[in-house]
């Protein structure tokens, strides 16, 4: 039987979902990696599961970004649960702490089917969060628009609900 956990069937090949969903997650390692490296100022980035447990990080100190993640995902719940102006809670595009060590941008990143094994798996998907660690002195605008790019190239990796138009919920 091979060490790598991926490789559990008697042929050594990987179921064709474990071996998908372990690619996805691979693809999207990448992509977290490329943009720490290619924004100006950001230093790490984190994807986490609403319910705040680390998913994929870019080389980040597995113990720091197990705590990120969960603090993170209070502050994306948070923000998600705060009555606006209209009386309605509404999911925030976007929030950002600034601190004097760092900035925190955190984003709203889509629900993935890629990691069936998290605890917090619901129907085979997971709600995610991006976070996004800089230095005290980048330019919030352009991270938080490469973010935005960032959650659009994981697109592919997402499970994007149906949506229904206004004055269509009976059909």
């Amino acid at each position: 039987m091979s060490t790598h956990p991926e490789l559990n069937s008697t042929s050594g090949v990987a179921p064709a979902s474990e071996a998908t969903a372990n690619h996805q997650r691979d693809d999207m390692v990448w992509l977290l990696r490329q943009f720490a490296d290619d924004v100006p100022g950001v230093l790490h980035a984190v994807l986490l599961s609403r319910d705040g447990l680390r998913l994929l990080d870019s080389d980040v100190d597995k113990d720091w970004a197990d705590e990120l993640s969960a603090a993170l995902s209070g502050v994306a719940s948070l923000a998600s649960n705060i009555t606006g102006p209209s009386h309605q809670k509404r999911p925030a595009s976007q929030v950002v702490i600034e601190r004097d060590d760092c900035l925190f941008f955190v984003q709203s990143a889509g629900r993935s089917a890629a990691f069936e094994d998290h605890p917090g798996n619901e129907r085979g998907e997971v709600d995610t969060v991006l976070a996004v660690i800089a230095a005290p002195d980048a330019d919030a605008g352009p991270v938080g628009f490469e973010m935005g790019r960032l959650v659009k190239k994981f697109a592919p990796y997402m499970q994007i609900p149906v949506r229904v138009g206004t004055g269509d919920e009976s059909r």
